[in-house]
């Protein structure tokens, strides 16, 4: 491992940077739609009997105590509901827009270390390629082959690195992206049951 990174030249350092920043991400993101799909299921199972009994104050601490973003919505469903049915659906509406934020954090990020990592992995092969060249020119790789294989290892070296960290980055960011609009539709779908309770006295 260490004879690969240092054979690839300075473009390493920021690919080692997009790798560390892209995993992290990845574990982030992967613990924390874990968890907020524990805790809505739980909030789902707690807000029927309590939907059914009208009780509004303790849904609104369950919403509390869930705390996720499917929580925030309903519970501003909860606090509006004195207030016209569509309104309750315009503010459920701008909450959720409110929480995606937080439910996209580091996917954009993603994306972009995709993007980037592929240039990077490119520009160190432009640059393998060049000293190679320019060894060629000045006829040193005649006398020593080695300095030759060694720049077009450090071109091959960049172009896989850069690959390596760009593929789980794409894959993860168009999972976490699947991920966050199945979210947001679940939120939106039982903010509108919750809403069509309330409204109509169910």
């Amino acid at each position: 491992m260490v004879a690969f990174f240092s054979g690839g030249g300075l473009m390493m350092i920021p690919l080692a940077g997009c790798a560390v920043f892209a995993t992290f991400s990845i574990f982030e993101r992967f613990f924390y739609y874990r968890t907020v799909s524990a805790q809505d299921r739980t909030l789902k199972a707690a807000l029927q009997d309590l939907l059914v009994r009208r009780d509004w104050t303790a849904a609104k601490t369950a919403c509390d105590e869930a705390a996720t973003p499917l929580a925030q919505v309903l519970k501003k469903v909860l606090e509006s509901r004195a207030m016209s049915e569509q309104t309750i659906r315009e503010l459920a509406e701008v909450e959720l827009n409110a929480v995606l934020p937080r439910l996209e954090r580091f996917v954009p990020a993603l994306g972009t270390i995709a993007q980037v990592s592929t240039l990077l992995g490119l520009l160190g092969t432009v640059l393998g390629n060049i000293k190679a060249f320019g060894l060629l020119g000045s006829g040193g790789a005649m006398g020593d082959p080695a300095l030759l294989a060694g720049a077009i290892a450090q071109a091959l070296f960049t172009t896989a690195a850069g690959l390596a960290v760009s593929i789980p980055a794409i894959v993860f960011h168009t999972y976490y992206n699947t991920k966050v609009e199945r979210i947001a539709a679940d939120a939106e779908s039982f903010a509108s049951g919750l809403i069509f309770t309330i409204t109509r006295g169910l």
